[in-house]
């Protein structure tokens, strides 16, 4: 049972940005600094919004999960946070990031086997979905450290939530690695070599296994299972090696590139799904000692 005292409606966050003469990337990290920040409500002013500006302002709220625009003018866009913090789960957050990481990674080399480029564009959009659940994640995880209530404090403690924070750092920058792996593919002028297709294959069902057990260790607080995570990493190498051989024998310096940059992509998704390992192995030694 949770007892949990009645809390008065905490007060309005409100944040204003002037964006006069901000444009672009430089545009996009305010409004993203405003979201982080915990704001319930963004009001963008200035002598005139360009329509360039209000594009990224518009674009930037389709990237972040809650907030929608509920007033436009000339010189003026207030942006509102709808969401209720309640309604979301860390866990289940995270393990949606992995679902469509994952399924990212595999699409990514079925691209690059069969050079198709309109598989590896829905790639490269998805991760879009696994960069708005990392910043929904982030945001919410700044507010319980300001002392906010945890959004599913009956199935998750503020370990657990430290955990699966630290844990959707390395699942974001994988699914940045299938995207790198799926754009790959536009540089490709032929099909790859057979039987290097089938070391990458092997490669990456390798490396999505591990990526998979460690995600199910992370869950599970299996131990062992993340133990055997990191061990298996040995394994890789000669894998890793074989490839970066087979790629300097592609006909084009663009396919050298190429194949050098999923290889290495490869690579650095296993690294990071052992990171994933470690923070099981250290979220289930402080439940046993907790």
């Amino acid at each position: 049972m949770v007892i949990d005292p009645i809390h008065d409606t905490p007060p309005i966050r409100k944040y204003q940005i002037d964006v006069t003469g901000k444009m672009g990337d430089a545009l996009t990290r305010d409004i993203i600094a405003a979201y982080l920040a915990g704001s319930d409500i963004i009001d963008i002013k200035a002598e005139r919004i360009l329509a360039e500006q209000k594009n990224i302002i518009r674009g930037m709220c389709y990237k972040l999960i809650g907030p929608e625009i509920v007033e436009e003018t000339a010189k003026k866009v207030v942006i509102q946070d709808l969401l209720n913090p309640d309604e979301i789960s860390i866990k289940k957050s995270v393990r949606r990031m992995f679902l469509i990481s994952n399924s990212m990674y595999g699409d990514a080399i079925k691209a690059v086997k069969t050079l198709d480029t309109d598989l590896a564009l829905d790639v490269d959009q998805r991760d879009d979905d696994v960069d708005r659940l990392f910043l929904l994640i982030s945001k919410q995880f700044r507010a319980v450290l300001r002392g906010a209530r945890l959004p599913d404090a009956m199935e998750t403690s503020i370990d657990e939530y430290h955990d699966f924070r630290m844990a959707a750092v390395p699942i974001e920058r994988i699914a940045d690695h299938a995207c790198k792996i799926a754009k790959s593919t536009y540089s490709f002028d032929s099909p790859v070599p057979e039987n290097t297709m089938e070391m990458i294959e092997k490669a990456s069902d390798f490396s999505r296994k591990i990526f998979e057990d460690s995600i199910d260790a992370l869950y599970n607080s299996d131990v062992d299972l993340a133990n055997q995570v990191i061990d298996r990493i040995a394994k890789m190498s000669p894998l890793i090696k074989k490839l970066n051989e087979a790629t300097l024998t592609l006909s084009s310096p663009e396919s050298v590139v190429a194949l050098g940059t999923a290889v290495d992509s490869i690579d650095r998704i296993v690294d990071y799904s052992v990171n994933i390992a470690e923070i099981a192995i250290n979220s289930a030694m402080t439940k046993l000692n907790s």
